[in-house]
């Protein structure tokens, strides 16, 4: 999911171990084991359903016992890599997917040996929670949902403006934002992300759909490689016209800075929001049948990707005294009783064979089941963090007309270049 800082900034050792309280396993009595899972899930849907699984499985385990602690998301990796390198750290702890389990591969159970291959098939996009991303090496993460990227939209504001559908493409989105300014909302509105990643938007969930609308999923690994530099043409193009949105009335003025845009848009002050699906139930809570996700129409022509994606889920770390137990919360994670406890906190289930109630979730799965859009990864999993790092401070400044797409791009580009090769060659390596 998306998608906290990753800069890794070295804490005490000493420190690290002992915020949240949080300890290696260890056993209170004969036949009984404590664990700590900790999460960076603030208090949503994640967070949750988390607990709620926590719950579930201490009540068919009852000689296992799992202290949930929630860590501070801005500094969590850093929190978590220190307190692995000590050994002093959580023995389940939330894991990214992605490049983001590989650089932290050292510190995590493979989980091949204790999975069989059945099982193992039963688990969506498996390859992105695997070394290099193939499974056939193992995995490293037991996904908790499956995720979207989405834009969502007001469906009362746009009959209001004469609009009998969400935009496409980048001259439909241009067209509906010039309608919806009419009637005196804000088109599209940006602001502070609402998961706290960031204090200003979170580039890559757009970027993702930027790409999307000029790359297929194959060529995304040249923007690993650097064999599609950041600086391309077609890149520049796309991201210029993605920055110009503020400047053609697309958005509110104050993209860098304004806050609670959530709040914007179910109250209706605003016709459209780039987010995911974590916040479908606070939508449907607010607009009901009138809010609808739309794939973010950041293409020439009609957008053709969707980006759905086994964003994160729970790893046991290797220096775990308890792997075992540990690992049979994963494998109850798999179960009919856990797969709805996800369900029912809003999340889409990522186990094959489950589904969902939430009929924004449904929405957005018939985008590739029903209507044949090319599935895509998150992109911030799937290029180096470093880049991403730069990119939420540079791609931010371009939209705040601060900086050129090109100059932001630049930077990019030079974070890349910067990388051993060995971060950017053939064979994945976070």
């Amino acid at each position: 999911m998306v998608r906290k800082t990753m800069m890794v900034v070295l804490v005490a050792l000493a420190g690290a171990a002992a915020v949240g309280g949080s300890l290696a396993a260890t056993s209170a009595k004969s036949g009984n084991v404590s664990l700590t899972l900790w999460h960076n899930y603030g208090t949503g849907g994640n967070a949750g359903a988390t607990v709620n699984l926590v719950k579930a499985f201490e009540k068919t385990h009852p000689n296992i016992q799992i202290k949930v602690v929630s860590q501070p998301s801005a500094n969590y990796f850093a929190l978590l890599q220190a307190s692995s390198i000590s050994r002093t750290g959580p023995d389940l702890a939330v894991q990214w997917t992605g490049l983001f389990d590989l650089k932290y591969e050292k510190f995590l159970l493979n989980l091949k040996p204790y999975f069989s291959a059945a099982e193992m098939a039963k688990v969506n996009a498996l390859k992105y929670m695997a070394p290099n991303f193939d499974p056939s090496k193992g995995f490293l993460v037991m996904p908790l949902e499956n995720q979207f990227y989405m834009g969502f939209y007001n469906k009362a504001l746009f009959r209001k403006a004469g609009l009998a559908k969400a935009p496409q493409s980048w001259s439909q989105l241009y067209a509906a934002c010039a309608k919806l300014a009419k009637i005196g909302v804000t088109p599209f509105v940006y602001g502070a992300d609402p998961q706290s990643i960031s204090s200003s938007p979170y580039p890559w969930y757009d970027m993702s759909y930027l790409m999307a609308g000029i790359l297929t999923p194959a060529e995304w690994k040249g923007l690993y490689t650097g064999q599609i530099p950041w600086t391309s043409p077609k890149i520049v193009a796309q991201v210029g016209k993605w920055a110009s949105l503020p400047k053609k009335g697309c958005t509110n003025k104050d993209v860098l800075t304004k806050t609670n845009i959530l709040g914007a848009f179910t109250k209706g002050q605003a016709a459209m929001i780039s987010d995911g699906n974590w916040d479908t139930a606070t939508f449907l809570k607010a607009l009901g049948k009138n809010v609808a996700p739309f794939v973010l129409p950041f293409s020439d022509r009609p957008q053709r990707g969707v980006i759905q994606y086994s964003g994160d889920g729970f790893s046991v770390m290797g220096y775990s005294k308890h792997q075992k137990e540990a690992v049979e919360f994963l494998k109850f994670m798999m179960t009919a009783p856990a797969q709805k406890i996800i369900a029912a906190a809003g999340l889409i289930p990522d186990i094959k064979g489950y589904g969902t109630t939430n009929p924004l979730a449904n929405q957005m799965l018939a985008f590739v089941s029903k209507q044949g859009l090319t599935p895509y990864p998150m992109l911030d999993n799937v290029v180096q963090p470093e880049v991403v790092t730069t990119g939420m401070k540079q791609l931010d400044a371009a939209l705040g007309g601060d900086i050129s797409a090109q100059s932001a791009l630049k930077s990019l580009k030079s974070t890349l270049d910067q990388l051993p090769a060995k971060r950017k060659g053939p064979i994945y390596s976070g």
